[in-house]
C-alpha cells in the first residue's frame, strides 16, 4: 500500500502504510491518501452475508494493505480489535440504524482506535529501533476515550488527549480524565478547533519532533480511517442476511458528520465496490461542508456549541480527503459536480434534534437515539422525502444515548438506562491538566514530560 499527501497532487512522493501510521501527518500539512483503492470482486459481494464481521473486515483490510502485515497476524489483529457487534436495527422498511456503540467506550470511535492501537503496537514490536511514542489526540467528545482505552498500557506508548473545556458532556469528560496510567488529559480553555489546530502545529514543529516521537490517533491518521470502512460492508451483509435489503431500491447511508472521517470511510467502501448509491452528510449548525455542497465555496469558521458536541467542528480536517477521492482533474465546478452525484448535505438545529429523539422514541417502541444519531436520522428522512423511489436507508448511530443522558432524558421525558461502564467512570476522580489554547502551552507540556 502506497500513500501520498493530499497537498501533493502529482503524487510524486509516496510512503508505506507503516510510515504513514507513525508520521500521521505529511510534512506539507496534507493528509495521507492511498494512491489507489482496490476493487473487491463480485464473488465477495454475492456471498458477503455468509461472512462474520471480522471475516468481512479481514478481506477488506487484506485488499487494502496487501502484504504490509502478514495475513495470519492481520487476522488475529482484527479479531482482537473487533470483538463486539455492530447490529443493524430496522425502524421501518426504509429506515435502519447501524449501531456502532457496542464497544468498550460505547462510541463508533472504538473501531478505529482499537485497530490503530494493535497495528501500531505490532509495528513497534517489529522495529526495535523505534523510540517510545506519544499519541497526540484532539477530541470533541468520543475520540479521546476510545483512544485512551485502545492504547491503555500498550508498551512504549503514551497518550495525550486535548479536549475543549466545558464543551463535552459530563460522562464524556469523565471517560477522558479518569483513565490514568499511560494516558494524560489536557483541558483546553477553547474550542475543539483550537485543540485540532494545536495538534497539527505540533506535527509540523521540527524542533519538537526531534525531542518527542509523535503520532496522531485522530482521523487524520490513515489507520484510524481504514477500519471505519469495515462496518459499511458489514451493514450491507446484515441487510442481505436478514432479507431487509431490496436489490431494486437504492442503498443510502446517512452519516452524522463533524470531522468527516466517518463519511470518508463510506467513500472507501463505495470506491472498493460496495453498491452505495448515495451518502447524506448530516450536520448540526456547524455546516461548512453542506454549504460547500450547495455553493461550491468551502469557508471554515469558528465552531458553534451544540447538543451534538462531537460534530462541533468549524474546519473539518477530512475535507481535503473528501475532495481527493474525486481527483484533481478539471475545474472546481467539475469536482463539485462529481461530489454532488454521491453526497448531499443538510443541517439541523438543536430543537429539531431534540424533536427527532422524541419522535423516534414515541413512534418506534421506545427506541432511543443520541443527539448525533438523531441528526443522522433527520438527514435520512429529509433525503427520503425529497427523492423519488424506495430506498434501503441506513443511519449511522455513533454513540450510546446514555453518554448524553441529560439531553436525551429531557427529550423523551423519562429516565434512560446508564450502562455500568459509564456509571463506573462517573464515580472516578478527574485527573487533568488545564492549559490555554496556545500552541506554546502544549509544546511546553510535551517537552517537559
Amino acid at each position: 500500500m502506497q500513500l501520498y499527501s493530499t497537498n501533493d497532487t502529482s503524487r510524486s512522493q509516496t510512503v508505506s502504510f507503516q510510515e504513514a501510521v507513525f508520521q500521521s501527518l505529511p510534512a506539507d500539512n496534507g493528509l495521507y491518501m492511498p494512491t489507489e483503492l482496490p476493487q473487491l470482486d463480485d464473488a465477495f459481494f454475492n456471498e458477503i452475508e455468509k461472512f462474520t464481521f471480522p471475516e468481512i473486515a479481514f478481506q477488506v483490510a487484506t485488499a487494502l494493505l496487501d502484504d504490509e502485515i502478514p495475513a495470519l497476524k492481520l487476522r488475529d489483529l482484527i479479531e482482537d480489535a473487533i470483538d463486539f457487534p455492530a447490529p443493524v436495527v430496522a425502524l421501518d422498511e426504509e429506515v435502519h440504524v447501524l449501531e456502532l456503540f457496542h464497544g468498550p467506550t460505547l462510541a463508533f470511535k472504538d473501531f478505529g482506535a482499537r485497530f490503530m492501537a494493535r497495528t501500531m503496537s505490532w509495528f513497534l514490536q517489529q522495529s526495535p529501533a523505534e523510540q517510545e511514542r506519544t499519541i497526540l489526540v484532539a477530541t470533541s467528545g468520543d475520540t479521546g476515550s476510545a483512544v485512551a482505552q485502545g492504547f491503555l498500557n500498550v508498551p512504549g506508548i503514551n497518550v495525550v488527549l486535548l479536549y475543549p473545556s466545558g464543551k463535552v458532556s459530563e460522562i464524556q469528560e469523565k471517560q477522558l480524565t479518569t483513565v490514568g496510567n499511560n494516558v494524560a488529559a489536557l483541558e483546553v480553555s477553547g474550542t475543539f478547533d483550537d485543540c485540532q489546530r494545536m495538534v497539527k502545529e505540533a506535527f509540523l514543529d521540527q524542533e519538537l519532533r526531534k525531542e518527542v516521537a509523535l503520532s496522531s490517533a485522530n482521523s487524520i491518521n490513515i489507520s484510524r480511517l481504514i477500519p471505519q470502512s469495515f462496518y459499511y460492508f458489514n451493514a450491507y451483509a446484515q441487510l442481505k442476511r436478514d432479507l431487509a435489503y431490496n436489490p431494486d431500491w437504492r442503498l443510502v447511508f446517512s452519516v452524522p458528520s463533524g470531522n468527516f472521517g466517518n463519511l470518508c470511510g463510506g467513500l472507501i467502501a463505495q470506491q472498493m465496490g460496495l453498491p452505495i448509491d448515495h451518502i447524506v452528510a448530516a450536520t448540526n449548525t456547524n455546516d461548512v461542508v453542506p454549504k460547500y455542497l450547495e455553493t461550491g465555496k468551502f469557508t471554515p469558521r469558528p465552531s458553534v456549541q451544540t447538543i451534538s458536541n462531537a460534530m462541533d467542528v468549524g474546519n473539518p480536517s477530512n475535507f481535503a480527503r473528501l475532495q481527493a477521492f474525486y481527483g484533481y482533474a478539471g475545474s472546481d465546478e467539475e469536482l463539485l459536480d462529481s461530489i454532488q452525484e454521491d453526497i448531499s448535505g443538510n443541517r439541523f438545529s438543536d430543537d429539531a434534534t431534540k424533536q427527532a429523539i422524541r419522535e423516534v422514541y414515541e413512534n418506534y417502541y421506545g427506541y432511543t437515539m443520541c443527539p448525533h444519531t438523531a441528526v443522522g436520522y433527520l438527514g435520512l428522512k429529509d433525503y427520503l422525502e425529497k427523492q423519488p423511489g424506495r430506498m434501503n436507508g441506513v443511519v449511522l448511530a455513533t454513540a450510546h444515548p446514555a453518554k448524553f443522558k441529560d439531553t436525551v432524558e429531557e427529550a423523551v421525558g423519562e429516565s434512560i438506562f446508564l450502562p455500568e461502564t459509564l456509571q463506573a467512570a462517573l464515580n472516578q476522580p478527574k485527573q487533568v491538566t488545564s492549559i490555554s489554547p496556545d500552541y506554546e502551552a502544549l509544546k511546553a507540556y510535551l517537552m517537559d514530560r
